[in-house]
């Protein structure tokens, strides 16, 4: 087999990468000094299968309820939420006890798609088992998770991320500093950062994204 011709990147290509490297370490740099040093590690030491079916219950439903609204909002609920779908102990205990989770929930959250979005998620486990859900995901990835319910293109890989698949979320705020940047993609920008820095590609995702949620002129460190 002949092998491919390893060509080095051009001085601009070096000088690009170098400029992204720095401003990803500014960032960093910042948002740790802002407090949120614990919340790196959380996402730096998430692993799938250390996920159990509470852990997915929990974090399916906070990826559902956080599509299109801020992280505050669901934060100030989400406790109360927990506590209509019983602190997301087994997809059984919610399905047995649907209508009143569906009462409570709706009394918190006045999003019937979203509610109903949940209530799917628990019937799909206490139908197929997590076990083989967890298995589905290890071998199919993103492509499982956007068969459940409410996991489109973005929500898809914010649920991926929080189960420890080490992906990048193409959010809005991901899409803009990848433009900025002069990558085509959030992908190839987080990869690339990576590749210097050596932290996952969702930790890096998330600096970036949590960066953007504190400065509102973000984009002018990453810009070209």
């Amino acid at each position: 087999m002949k092998m491919r011709q390893y060509i080095p990147p051009s001085r601009k290509e070096m000088n690009k990468i170098h400029r992204i490297v720095e401003a990803y370490l500014i960032a960093k740099e910042y948002v740790l000094k802002e407090g949120y040093g614990e919340e790196i590690d959380w996402q730096d030491s998430l692993m799938l299968w250390h996920i159990t079916e509470s852990d997915f219950l929990r974090e399916s439903a906070w990826v559902v309820l956080s599509s299109g609204m801020a992280e505050v909002v669901i934060r100030r609920k989400f406790p109360s939420l927990s506590g209509a779908f019983h602190y997301w102990r087994s997809a059984t205990e919610i399905i047995d006890d649907s209508e009143q989770c569906r009462k409570r929930a709706l009394d918190v959250f006045r999003n019937s798609r979203k509610i109903e979005a949940i209530i799917s998620i628990a019937q799909r486990i206490c139908r197929q088992g997590f076990k083989i859900v967890k298995r589905q995901i290890q071998e199919d990835g993103v492509k499982f998770i956007q068969s459940l319910p409410f996991m489109g293109p973005a929500t898809s890989y914010h649920l991926a991320k929080n189960i420890g698949l080490d992906v990048v979320k193409p959010d809005r705020h991901l899409l803009r500093v990848a433009a900025a940047a002069g990558f085509a993609t959030p992908e190839q920008l987080c990869n690339e950062i990576t590749s210097v820095v050596g932290d996952r590609v969702s930790v890096v995702d998330l600096v970036i994204w949590r960066f953007a949620t504190l400065k509102a002129n973000y984009l002018e460190i990453f810009a070209q």
